[in-house]
């Protein structure tokens, strides 16, 4: 099975022919140009691809897209707060190299002790949080000027100090 990662949501539509606003997380401004398909998840969870006939740049993390057979503003509607993924390879391809996204796979490490690799990374306004499983169980670090010692990107490793008592919370 192919591995997508989360390009980001549709914030709304837009006008009365279909057209939608997304807001992605590539780090950069962009037409999507390069994107053919788009998965847009569903209420099961489920991938559903979209094709992609026109889209044009709004602002550096949001794009208008009109999407094949999504030609009126109800239609539109109805894929309102739905997230969107694309092909891992091609966010790697589109991304900015500091797109907290390209942070996935990474190994977090606290006093030289491997904790676990990143499966999710979340953007809120004051730090990033990554998540990862430590014996099968979700824990999230938080990644900001605190917390952050450094990251070694050819080496796919972002060293930590985290709170004390912070993993306790999870694995306890």
């Amino acid at each position: 099975m192919a591995a997508y990662l989360k390009l980001g949501k549709i914030l709304s539509a837009h006008g009365l022919t279909g057209e939608l606003l997304l807001e992605h997380t590539l780090g950069k401004a962009t037409s999507l140009k390069k994107v053919e398909v788009l998965f847009i998840e569903d209420y099961k969870k489920a991938l559903l691809p979209y094709f992609i006939t026109t889209s044009r740049k709004k602002t550096a993390d949001a794009v208008f897209i009109n999407l094949e057979g999504i030609n009126t503003r109800e239609r539109a509607q109805q894929l309102v707060s739905r997230t969107v993924w694309i092909p891992e390879e091609l966010y790697h391809q589109l991304a900015s190299k500091n797109a907290p996204a390209n942070l996935l796979g990474y190994q977090i490490i606290e006093n030289g002790k491997e904790i676990g690799i990143i499966s999710e990374v979340i953007e809120q306004p004051q730090q990033l949080v990554c998540k990862v499983f430590i014996q099968e169980q979700e824990v999230l670090i938080p990644l900001h000027e605190d917390t952050l010692l450094s990251i070694d990107h050819p080496g796919k490793k972002i060293i930590v100090q985290l709170p004390e008592g912070l993993l306790d919370i999870y694995l306890s």
